[in-house]
């Protein structure tokens, strides 16, 4: 992953690999990004800020222009969503409509002008 995750890998004396605090603070950054939907490729810019110094890897111009552009396509999947969702509703709502019709025992029909069945 570009070269390794913080920099260079560094060694303790029993040939483990080292990480620093910077390490894991980018480990984290990456596997929050991950869990909240973001590809890999998204979370370069986060990476780049965090190696270039930032406390935050979501501090600079780059970061913020990804946090747009996953809500937009956030917004859109929740619209689409929603209308599929009216959709499967009003299905719902006739199937049961016509399933309760055409059961025996089912409503009996309606006299519309005495109110009596």
């Amino acid at each position: 992953m570009w070269g390794g995750v913080g920099g260079p890998a560094r060694r303790a004396e029993n040939g483990y690999r080292s990480y620093d605090e910077g390490d894991l603070r980018l480990l984290q950054q990456i596997r929050t990004l991950q869990d909240f939907g973001f590809d890999l490729e998204e979370t370069r810019p986060f990476v780049d800020c965090l190696r270039a110094g930032h406390p935050a890897g979501d501090a600079c111009p780059a970061s913020l222009a990804v946090y747009r552009s996953k809500l937009d396509e956030l917004d859109a999947l929740i619209g689409r969503l929603a209308s599929v969702r009216a959709e499967v509703g009003a299905q719902l709502a006739r199937a049961e409509l016509e399933a309760s019709a055409d059961l025996p025992g089912g409503p009996a029909p309606r006299c519309e002008l005495g109110g009596h069945p």
